[in-house]
């Protein structure tokens, strides 16, 4: 396991840094959760990639990790938004490291989030798109526009977004991945949305939905 700044990783199939010219997949687990998880999905990926598990910052239990503090209340979830707008800072400030230690080819990033790892996705898309070359938002909620920070709008566009919700999801309705759809929709010239009939988690469809989008997106370049 390495170590960075305010970040623990998992690695699998990660070339040294003099070696290294596949491009990046970036994993962000959601809350409550670590990097040992969303990881377990790469053996049926695509396998050209080098994929990276980053665990959260803030530690709130054993094993159990969140990029920003939430409350749940009856209201709904609400965000501690200046937490998110730091760990997004971080989480720039990393993939900036990645890309300077691994050397992708083109600097090619592709982020890949469930539920606050999702959010955190879209944050670092709206903040800093020049720093990814896809996305890949599972089960998430698109951040409010006291969250956003304002884009290079043609930078933004020319970035791929597959976005995935379960239909049944109780944790983050359906609604949240509808609203991204919303927002994205002509915003991104490249924009796939799915849902499934599933609650909060990632089904085997979506599993072979995201890697057939990220091998038909590479095998395009």
């Amino acid at each position: 396991m390495l170590q960075r700044k305010q970040f623990s990783l998992t690695c699998l199939d990660l070339p040294s840094p003099e070696t290294g010219t596949g491009d990046l997949l970036v994993m962000l687990h959601g809350y409550g959760s670590n990097e040992k998880d969303l990881v377990q999905l790469a053996p049926w990926l695509d396998r050209d990639l080098h994929f990276i598990s980053a665990r959260a910052p803030v530690q709130l239990d054993r094993d159990m990790y969140g990029w920003f503090p939430i409350t749940f209340t009856p209201e709904g979830i609400t965000v501690d938004r200046e937490s998110a707008r730091r760990a997004r800072e971080a989480l720039s400030g990393f993939l900036r490291e990645l890309v300077a230690e691994y050397r992708p080819p083109e600097d090619r990033v592709w982020l890949m989030g469930f539920s606050q790892g999702a959010v955190m996705s879209y944050l670092t898309a709206l903040a800093e798109p020049s720093l990814l070359h896809g996305v890949i938002a599972l089960s998430g909620q698109f951040p409010d526009p006291a969250m956003q920070e304002t884009p290079d709008p043609e930078t933004l566009r020319g970035i791929p977004f597959l976005v995935v919700h379960g239909l049944y999801d109780n944790v983050l309705p359906v609604s949240n991945g509808r609203n991204a759809d919303r927002w994205l929709t002509g915003r991104i010239d490249d924009l796939t949305y799915r849902e499934y009939p599933v609650g909060h988690e990632i089904s085997p469809e979506a599993i072979r939905l995201v890697n057939d989008w990220l091998v038909a997106r590479r095998n395009a370049e």
